[in-house]
């Protein structure tokens, strides 16, 4: 009995052994089917190669709009560049013009006479208001185009950072729900093959009819749980296939879509500025050219208006001796001295008042004697022909009669002062200036002097000038004379419009210059009210603060900017104005004053 319990023993293993490798190898077949792709392993393939192609685009787009914003800056550098060239430009051309232009107190000055010197003048300063508009163009590029480009980069680059942020983002989250689905299949499937392989151990330890009946309901109960767990995950992953279903379609046919379109519109708008900027390019040079134009037909008008015929009358008119030609020579006889008939009004005879002339004298032809005083000579110029000598007095005179005009204006000055400070003597002593007046007057009655003096030798020259030649000058009107003249009471009342010296004009200008001094100064409350508003000849900037609380005198803070209604006349006080109602006088050393050299009128205040 106990042999018979053993075999049966030893034969239960052996079926519980061919039952273990039977199901081994039902699992191992199993496998082997499973490495034929299913449909859902190719569409898992196919999803995972969308993935791929979709990363692929966003680094192509992200180049490609890396190299747009490179195209922006490069273009920006490029208007850069062309803005400095035209700034250098207009530069070289003002010190070009600058470099021409006549000085002061030069002969070059006085050639602008000429007509030729005068278009060349006016070409000096086209040329100088050409070399402006080129400034201009510089100035419109920077603010219409590299300024507008500088900011509109850091937009741009802002906006496509925002973009492929929301891309990268959308991209994350669409894989993350991809590994989560992976995760849920794995599970099912695992939960799927335990299931099975509890079922199969069930089934078997159910036919055996040695195993009892505790172990059959144990396997049983097993492989009832790993049902439930399969079911589970076939749930949850139906539902996570579900829902990664709709967020794959939203991301590839709604959320990238929506990041393309904007990076679309992006590039767009991107080129659609550049255009704009091109164009711009071209229209702030078109936008000069009218003006630039004016500036050539100004030069060619100057060009026009040169003319040969007055210039050579010009060149006549200045060096016009004045004398008439000498007489025909007379025959002598071989026996005697040749003698020749010289002309009442030649040189020799001009001489003849003040000396009488050596022989040698005589016999010279004057047309072709030599100046060897050439720069230099007698005070009054009697080394010259008479017409030259009398153009040499009157601009002598005309000289002087400028000093006495000056050294006037610094008189008043003075005499302003002096009254201010007689009213406000905090500000100074008024015996301070006596000195300084007396030395003024004194200067004044030698300049008039000088005056009286080379006027009489005018006055002799014109009475000796021969009627013919007379008659000649007084055809031609002297009009660049009377245009410059220094003050009512000085060269202009001395000619008439003919250019002619008057005498008696001029004695009764001195006169006046004598008799009415300026002596007294009204206070300057009643010069403010009493005169009509002056015109602004400049604008000054305060370099100190000045409290100004003297009579007459306006307060002004460091750094203020005033218009200047009158310069200072050698009392050391400038007069400024505010606005419409506030003007008063400042110390000059206060102050930094740029005067208008071509102001006329008052200016527009602001």
């Amino acid at each position: 009995m106990k042999a018979v319990t053993m075999l049966r023993r030893k034969s239960d293993f052996f079926v519980f052994l061919d039952n273990v490798l039977s199901v081994k190898t039902e699992v191992e077949e199993q496998k082997d089917e499973e490495h034929t792709p299913s449909p859902f392993e190719e569409y898992v393939q196919n999803l995972l190669q969308m993935k791929m192609t979709s990363t692929d685009q966003f680094d192509n787009l992200e180049k490609h709009t890396q190299w747009g914003i490179e195209f922006v800056e490069k273009y920006t550098k490029f208007v850069k560049e062309r803005s400095e060239i035209e700034v250098s430009y207009a530069k070289q051309i003002r010190n070009l013009s600058k470099k021409y232009q006549p000085k002061k107190n030069s002969k070059e000055e006085e050639e602008s006479k000429y007509t030729f010197c005068r278009a060349f003048l006016m070409t000096l300063n086209e040329l100088n208001d050409y070399a402006g508009q080129h400034e201009v163009i510089a100035e419109n590029l920077t603010s219409q185009i590299i300024t507008e480009l500088s900011r509109y980069l850091q937009e741009l680059k802002s906006e496509r950072k925002s973009y492929f942020h929301d891309g990268r983002k959308a991209q994350q989250h669409i894989e993350s729900s991809w590994k989560q689905l992976e995760s849920c299949k794995r599970r099912f499937e695992r939960d799927c093959k335990e299931a099975d392989r509890a079922q199969q151990y069930f089934e078997k330890m159910d036919a055996d009819i040695n195993v009892t009946k505790a172990d059959v309901e144990k396997a049983r109960q097993q492989a009832q749980m790993r049902h439930q767990m399969a079911s589970d995950s076939k749930s949850d992953y139906a539902s996570y296939l579900q829902k990664f279903n709709q967020e794959q379609h939203d991301h590839y046919f709604s959320v990238i879509p929506t990041i393309f379109q904007k990076l679309q519109e992006m590039e767009e708008k991107r080129i659609e500025r550049v255009s704009v900027c091109m164009k711009t390019f071209a229209d702030v040079d078109r936008q000069v050219l009218p003006i630039v134009g004016k500036c050539l037909d100004g030069m060619t008008n100057a060009a026009e208006a040169i003319e040969p015929t007055t210039d050579s009358k010009q060149v006549v008119e200045s060096y016009k001796s004045g004398f008439e030609p000498p007489g025909d020579v007379e025959f002598e006889d071989y026996g005697m001295a040749m003698k020749r008939t010289a002309s009442e009004n030649s040189l020799s005879n001009t001489r003849e008042a003040k000396e009488k002339p050596s022989s040698k004298s005589k016999g010279k032809l004057w047309p072709f004697i030599k100046n060897k005083n050439k720069g230099s000579g007698p005070e009054d110029f009697s080394h010259l022909p008479p017409e030259q000598r009398r153009k040499k007095l009157q601009g002598k005179i005309d000289e002087l009669n400028k000093d006495i005009q000056k050294e006037m204006d610094q008189r008043d000055a003075l005499t302003k002062m002096k009254d201010v400070y007689v009213k406000n003597p905090q500000m100074g002593d008024p015996a301070s200036v006596d000195p300084r007046l007396s030395e003024i007057g004194q200067n004044i009655e030698k300049l008039q002097l000088e005056v009286q003096k080379f006027e009489g030798w005018l006055a002799e020259v014109e009475e000796r000038m021969p009627s013919k030649s007379d008659t000649h000058r007084r055809s031609v009107v002297f009009e660049t004379q009377n245009s410059t003249t220094v003050s009512n009471n000085c060269a202009q009342d001395r000619e008439s419009p003919d250019g002619s010296y008057t005498e008696e004009q001029n004695s009764e200008t001195q006169v006046k210059a004598n008799i009415n001094p300026p002596t007294t100064t009204p206070e300057f409350d009643d010069e403010f009210d009493d005169e009509e508003v002056l015109p602004t000849i400049g604008t000054c900037k305060a370099l100190y603060p000045f409290e100004g609380h003297n009579e007459g005198t306006i307060s002004v803070a460091e750094g203020e900017l005033l218009y200047v209604i009158e310069e200072d006349k050698g009392d050391g006080w400038t007069r400024v104005r505010r606005n419409e109602d506030e003007e008063g006088y400042v110390p000059t050393s206060y102050v930094e004053v740029l005067l208008e050299t071509n102001a006329k009128g008052a200016m527009t205040y602001i």
